[in-house]
Order: structure tokens, then C-alpha cells, then sequence
């Protein structure tokens, strides 16, 4: 049975914070289910952009999307959770991926390391927040119980087994490093290749739960460019520079990419979930009108 749809929007800008309550309100009024903030240096800090968020808003979920691990101390990231989650009355949401643009470690004076000890480090601090409920030094305690739910993002078979065992929600990057170029640029995976992807990922989640569902509640996507257009080929022919190794068909049949009229839109992720099984589909901050229309087309589905 296919996990009804839901819908979230990466929220990218601050300019003031009348500015932002006012967009945490009107996303919320468009009918997205879960307000996001992303972890990059240079965008806004997300804990307190979130507790903002809440204040502004009554239906939504919030979430983080996706802390980088490698910014945070293990313990005292669980500490910002929990107060988190109790500030906004439990409507928390944690993402946390293991970080891949070295420039902003850098800038902060942290180690990048190599994939396996970024790895590694998220490794520790997921075992880190999964002691949270049972810790009797914590206080406050989370609203959600035993914690919020885990979203864990990638690509890599470690990140994707981790995931499996300890996750909610699973969302897919559908992107790697772009060979030979600074570290951080990433080029899009064939919707073939994501597949397969996602094809591991339910193997790991089999194994982690034998006998089992073997998967979590949702699986999630992040779409990168939402366009209203009545040629969907022109479009695709002008991205084609951020996937060189795709063909144009591939490119129109990625998630990634949706371009069409918003019904054609609705038609596409009917389509990916039928195809991958991803349910919960996010949107950045500069598609979130855009993307409203296709909201409205898959409300109930």
C-alpha cells in the first residue's frame, strides 16, 4: 500500500524576523506539512529559526534538513533536541547527514576527515541521541516519545544501513561527487542508479527487521527544480549541465526535476512513488509558491 504523500519546504532566507514568521505562516497556508530549515554556513542557524517557526505557526512539523553532523558535539546536540522538541511542543523533526562540503569545515576550523569518519561521527551520534529518553541527566526532557523521529540522509551503503536500523524517515540525495572537481559538487545519479539505491536500502532494512516491514514509514526526496512549463524537453535541455552523463529522457524522469503543468507535476510524483516508493517529497525555499498548485492536485492521494 502506497504511504500517503507529504510535503515539506527548505527554508533558506532570513531577512528579519517579522519576514520570517510571515513565510513560516504563508507555507503553512499553502498546505505544506513540514517547515525545514537546511545546516550550511551562511543560512540561518537552525534550532532557533525552527523554535521561531513554531511560534508562527500551529499545524506544521519541523525539522532540520539536514544537520551536518560534523558541525555538532554528539551530547550536546542531544541537548539542543530535547529543548527543541519541547519548545515546539513536539513537532520536532531531526535530519542529520554526515556533511559533504569541505569549504565550510574549513571556514569553522573543524576536521572534514575522510567519508568513513564522517561516517563514523554520525555513527556515534546517532547512538548518542537513540540514549536520549533514558538518560536521567537530560532535562528537559523531549516532548516526543521515546524520541523525535530520525530522518538519515545519503547515498553510500553505510549511510543507507544506518538509516535502515535506526531511522523513520530515509531520504535519498540521488546525487554524488562530481569526479575531478572541488569537494561538495555533486552531479545527479540516474534515476536507474537511484533505484538501485533504494532497492539496497529495503534490503538493509529486511535484514535489520527479519520478518518485519523492513522499511519506515516514509521515504523521502528532495526536488531541485519545480518549473511550469509547457515544454518540459526545453527545460530539461537547459539543466542538462548539472547531470552531463544523463540523457535527456533520464533527466525527465528523474525526482529531481519537475517541469510541466502542476497537474503533469502530480502526475510525475505518482509516478516516483509508484516507481521508488518515495512519499514525502521536499521543496526549496524559492519553489514554495510554485510547488503550492501541485499540493492542491495530490491533497488526500
Amino acid at each position: 500500500m502506497a504511504w500517503p504523500f507529504r510535503f515539506g519546504v527548505n527554508l533558506l532566507t532570513l531577512e528579519s524576523g517579522s519576514a520570517w514568521r510571515e513565510k513560516c505562516h504563508r507555507a503553512e497556508r499553502l498546505g505544506y506539512d513540514v517547515l525545514l530549515v537546511p545546516d550550511h554556513l551562511g543560512l540561518p542557524a537552525p534550532f532557533p529559526a525552527l523554535i521561531a517557526a513554531a511560534e508562527a505557526t500551529e499545524r506544521p512539523r519541523l525539522g532540520t534538513f539536514v544537520l551536518n553532523a560534523g558541525f555538532w558535539n554528539p551530547t550536546l546536540l542531544a541537548r539542543e533536541v530535547a529543548t527543541c522538541d519541547t519548545l515546539t511542543g513536539g513537532r520536532l523533526e531531526l535530519g542529520l547527514g554526515a556533511g559533504y562540503v569541505k569549504a565550510e569545515h574549513d571556514s569553522a576550523g573543524l576536521p572534514f576527515g575522510s567519508p568513513r569518519e564522517r561516517v563514523d561521527h554520525l555513527e556515534q551520534t546517532v547512538h548518542v541521541l537513540e540514549r536520549l529518553p533514558i538518560d536521567p541527566e537530560q532535562r528537559p526532557r523531549p516532548a516526543q516519545t521515546p524520541r523525535p523521529p530520525l530522518l538519515l540522509g545519503g547515498n553510500g551503503d553505510r549511510l543507507l544501513r544506518l538509516a535502515a536500523r535506526h531511522a523513520e524517515i530515509a531520504a535519498f540525495t540521488g546525487a554524488v561527487q562530481a569526479p575531478g572537481k572541488p569537494p561538495g559538487t555533486m552531479h545527479l545519479i540516474s534515476p536507474e542508479a537511484l533505484e538501485e539505491r533504494v532497492a539496497t536500502y529495503r534490503r538493509f532494512a529486511a535484514e535489520a527487521e527479519p520478518g518485519g516491514a523492513g522499511e519506515p514509514a516514509e521515504l523521502n526526496y528532495l526536488i531541485q527544480v519545480v518549473s511550469d512549463t509547457d515544454d518540459p524537453r526545453a527545460t530539461a535541455r537547459e539543466l542538462a549541465r548539472y547531470a552531463p552523463d544523463l540523457s535527456e529522457d533520464q533527466l525527465l524522469a528523474h525526482p529531481a526535476l519537475l517541469l510541466g503543468s502542476p497537474k503533469d507535476m502530480a502526475d510525475q510524483l505518482r509516478a516516483h512513488r509508484e516507481r521508488f516508493g518515495f512519499s514525502y517529497f521536499t521543496v526549496l525555499d524559492p519553489n514554495m509558491e510554485a510547488f503550492a498548485p501541485v499540493i492542491e492536485e495530490l491533497r488526500g492521494s
